[in-house]
């Protein structure tokens, strides 16, 4: 049982890890101005789509504050959009607005040498191979055609914490591999998503009562600014991914951003301790994995229902390729497993040892140094608040604050 100024510690080893694991502040610039610079060309005076008002908008965790580095520096940073169209031409099935989406893409002269091969519902523009080495990223762009006022309903929802009604945040998208992707014209037959309902949903959830530390409102601005402060869930959710990443690096069967998010945010009680939340939520994301009865076949399946949208089975590929339910099984038990081997460590060097095997050792080396430097500088002011007689580590963590949730309301 660990104790009180333990508990404390590990909390501040975790937070500083999230931190080190979050995308720099120029990147996050960069990746704004690509996507908004994109969003000005789809409505340039010579494009069709001009009339509908394309508008560039982040989705997935660009827009939940959980994007996280990637492992390998080689890697790109995926960043996933959304373009909002006011309207449509009357006769464009959603085949033909896809592709002209894709042909505007194409006509400018930089974005044709990005343009990777179409999607099943995005396109997606590789700024790997042209950008500096911390610049790395692809962004996937989902064209989108919104309901008429959709952009106050989207404030409305963002700006108030208590809603959970976020039905009506739905968008009609583009979707290839339905049946009615070349002939329909009519959006509302269209497939749906709810990608800012989601985000809705999650921030939801996040939220400690009393404290802000992240606003949606902020995040799909037309210029966002940087937002550095993460809730605990978010610092949880960053450092579940990781681990995915560093366990299964390019498998294709590793467990999937969108299912490790969803059940994550399920099983959150509202701690405000990290290392509390991540030994939590690892314990009870179990619990929310559902077993169903297909009412046609009568097999039955398991099921990581969309909290925006019931008919959604975020886990359907598991029916498919049972490895990948498997894969997603064992890992929850390697990083329960893992998590707890660290935090029976004691000594800087030991629980460093046991952390760089679970997420790396650039990230846990970045971690202490920041941790050390704060302890340095603590000491200097007179501030240090561990003895390192009773410190678990002894040397850079003797002085961690405690956490405490004094956000900005922006």
């Amino acid at each position: 049982m660990l104790t009180k100024e333990q508990k404390i510690e590990f909390n501040e080893i975790l937070e500083e890890l999230g931190n080190t694991l979050d995308i720099s502040e120029s990147q996050f610039d960069a990746a704004v101005r690509s996507y908004k610079a994109v969003g000005s060309w789809l409505c340039d005076e010579g494009s069709l789509l001009k009339p509908y008002n394309p508008n560039i908008k982040p989705q997935g965790s660009f827009l939940l504050g959980t994007t996280i580095r990637p492992y390998d520096e080689n890697q790109d940073l995926d960043i996933d959009l959304v373009c909002e169209l006011s309207g449509k031409d009357a006769r464009w099935t959603q085949k033909q607005l896809k592709e002209i989406v894709g042909k505007q893409l194409e006509s400018h002269k930089t974005y044709e040498s990005l343009l990777d091969k179409e999607g099943r519902r995005c396109w997606t523009l590789k700024y790997r191979e042209n950008s500096e080495k911390n610049d790395k990223y692809h962004m996937d762009i989902l064209p989108a055609v919104i309901a008429s006022g959709y952009s106050v309903l989207l404030e409305k929802a963002f700006s108030n914490v208590t809603s959970h009604q976020v039905d009506h945040l739905s968008i009609s998208i583009t979707d290839r591999e339905v049946d009615n992707y070349p002939t329909e014209t009519r959006p509302e037959y269209w497939l749906k998503s709810n990608p800012f309902g989601y985000a809705k949903w999650f921030i939801d959830q996040a939220t400690v009562p009393s404290v802000k530390l992240f606003s949606l409102n902020e995040a799909v601005k037309p210029v966002p600014k940087f937002q550095r402060e993460r809730m605990p869930l978010q610092r949880v959710v960053q450092i579940l991914k990781r681990h995915r990443d560093m366990i299964f690096k390019d498998d294709k069967e590793k467990p999937i951003s969108i299912i490790i998010t969803t059940l994550a945010a399920y099983a959150y009680q509202k701690q405000t301790n990290v290392l509390e939340a991540l030994v939590d939520v690892i314990d009870r994301m179990p619990l929310f994995i559902q077993t169903k009865q297909d009412p046609m076949t009568g097999e039955y399946y398991r099921c990581v229902e969309n909290p925006v949208n019931d008919k959604e089975n975020f886990a359907d590929k598991w029916r498919e390729t049972p490895a990948k339910e498997r894969k997603f099984m064992d890992w929850l038990k390697k990083v329960k497993e893992d998590i707890s081997n660290t935090t029976v460590q004691r000594g800087q060097q030991n629980i460093m040892e046991s952390l760089s095997k679970a997420f790396g050792s650039n990230e846990i080396t970045k971690t202490f140094s920041n941790i050390g430097q704060r302890k340095r500088l603590l000491t200097e002011q007179g501030a240090n608040r561990f003895d390192t007689k009773v410190g678990i580590i002894a040397g850079a963590a003797n002085a961690i604050k405690p956490h405490n949730f004094y956000g900005s309301e922006d």
